[in-house]
C-alpha cells in the first residue's frame, strides 16, 4: 500500500450523535479477523450497540476452524448506521446471494455507512455499490476493482462518501478506526486506539511479489 488514508472529493460522513446501530455480518470460510478486528474497535466506540449477523444462527466456522456464533439473521436486522462487510474465502460463494447483496445494496441506498474489510469489497462490487468509487481491498484480488467500475486506490484505508474500504486482514482495525473518528471524532478513536495499545511495529518486510500458496 502506497498510503495509508485516502479520502475522495466526495463529502464524508456527518458526525453521529446519537446512539450508533452497528451489524456486522459473518458467514463460512470468511477470515475473522476482518470481522473480530473492526469489532474490537466498533464495540468499544461510546453509545454504540454491535449486532452479528448471518443468514441463519447456526455456528459459523472460519477459514482457520474458528467457530463464530451469530446472535441475529440478516431478515432480523435493525436499521444500521455502519455495516461492516468482511471478507476471506468464503466471500467466493456469496457474490450472487441476493440476501446478502441486498442488505448490502440497501445500506448503502440509504446514505449509511458500509465499511468493507479485504475482499468484502468485492462483495460490495457484486452489490453494485462501487461504480465510480475509490476504493480498496487485499492486494491480492486489487486487480478486480475495475470489474466493478471502481477507481482502485493502493491505500490501507480509503472513505469515499458512505463506503469505507479497508485493505486486507488486519487494515479492518485501522478501517474501523476512521469510521469512529467520521461518526464519535478524533479523541473518541484515539482512545480506542490507545486501550487497545494498537500501535504495529513492522518487524518483517514481505516481499510482496512472491504470492504464498493459495488453498
Amino acid at each position: 500500500m502506497n498510503q495509508a488514508l485516502t479520502f475522495s472529493q466526495r463529502t464524508k460522513p456527518a458526525r453521529h450523535e446519537g446512539h450508533l446501530t452497528i451489524g456486522c455480518l459473518i458467514f463460512p470460510r470468511m477470515d475473522q479477523i476482518d470481522f473480530t478486528g473492526p469489532f474490537e474497535v466498533l464495540s468499544r466506540t461510546p453509545d454504540a450497540t454491535v449486532h452479528v449477523m448471518a443468514k441463519s444462527l447456526a455456528p459459523i466456522r472460519d477459514i482457520q476452524g474458528l467457530i463464530l456464533t451469530p446472535e441475529i439473521v440478516i431478515a432480523d436486522a435493525p436499521r444500521l448506521d455502519v455495516l461492516v462487510v468482511p471478507g476471506g474465502y468464503g466471500q467466493r460463494e456469496l457474490m450472487e446471494d441476493a440476501e446478502i447483496l441486498s442488505l448490502i445494496r440497501e445500506q448503502a441506498e440509504s446514505g449509511r455507512m458500509v465499511l468493507s474489510v479485504c475482499t468484502g469489497a468485492l462483495l460490495c462490487g457484486a452489490a453494485g455499490i462501487l461504480s465510480g468509487r475509490m476504493a480498496t481491498t487485499h492486494w491480492s484480488s486489487w486487480d478486480l476493482l475495475p470489474y466493478y467500475g471502481a477507481v482502485p486506490i493502493k491505500s490501507r484505508v480509503v472513505v469515499d462518501g458512505n463506503l469505507v474500504s479497508a485493505a486486507g486482514v488486519t487494515a479492518g482495525l485501522d478501517g474501523a478506526l476512521v469510521v469512529a473518528s467520521l461518526l464519535r471524532g478524533d479523541p473518541a478513536a484515539e482512545e480506542i486506539q490507545l486501550s487497545i495499545e494498537y500501535a504495529p511495529a513492522r518487524f518483517f518486510r514481505p516481499d510482496l511479489r512472491i504470492r504464498p500458496r493459495t488453498r
